[in-house]
């Protein structure tokens, strides 16, 4: 399946570093993330084709953070940058036309602005430890995006089995983890968890 025909079905996202990675992948692909992006500083390329590897034959789609040029060299499946980041014209020359860009939206502006994307973040919409210097957006912009986005969008940010339905409940055409897979004693029944309750609102 495509690219973008498989980002469309996907409901479950999760960014991990490597070391957490090593940890719950198996898990958590076993228990339903379709995509997984990896956020580490200097990844090893062989590092990355080894999670690139595993997310393929699980039929994951595998994004790295930020650095379209090495997405590009590790034929991951796309790239996902900030609102400070490379601007979206420049990832997507580098990563060409077949792999997906993603960007993080913050505001209804933002997501208003997105072009030349094949799908945002949307968030944080609770505190989260892993994003400190954004304010909480709750599920007000994330109704917004689903009235208003023209891609695919993920909402972010302390979402965990315990809120997710209200996230998908909004409109969230899927959600995005960071802790609640990568910090779970068992990232398979988190997954499964997470998963569940995309399957209820997208039956």
């Amino acid at each position: 399946m495509e690219h973008r025909q498989r980002l469309a079905a996907a409901r479950l996202y999760l960014i991990a570093d490597l070391p957490t990675l090593a940890r719950v992948l198996d898990g958590a692909l076993g228990g339903g993330v379709d995509v997984v992006q990896v956020r580490s500083p200097d990844p090893a390329p062989e590092e990355l084709a080894a999670v690139r590897d595993r997310c393929r034959a699980a039929g994951a789609l595998f994004i790295v953070n930020d650095d379209p040029a090495l997405a590009a060299a590790v034929d991951a499946d796309g790239v996902h940058v900030g609102q400070d980041d490379i601007a979206v014209s420049q990832a997507r020359e580098l990563v060409g036309a077949k792999r997906l860009v993603g960007l993080s939206t913050h505001s209804q502006a933002q997501i208003d602005a997105a072009a030349g994307v094949d799908y945002i973040g949307v968030g944080p919409v609770w505190a989260t430890p892993t994003k400190p210097t954004y304010a909480p957006v709750g599920l007000e912009l994330v109704r917004y995006a689903a009235a208003h986005a023209r891609v695919p969008f993920f909402a972010i940010g302390g979402i965990d089995p315990s809120n997710v339905g209200e996230v998908f409940a909004a409109g969230a055409h899927g959600v995005s983890v960071v802790r609640a897979i990568g910090e779970a004693s068992d990232p398979r029944a988190a997954a499964r968890a997470l998963r569940g309750a995309a399957r209820v609102v997208h039956a």
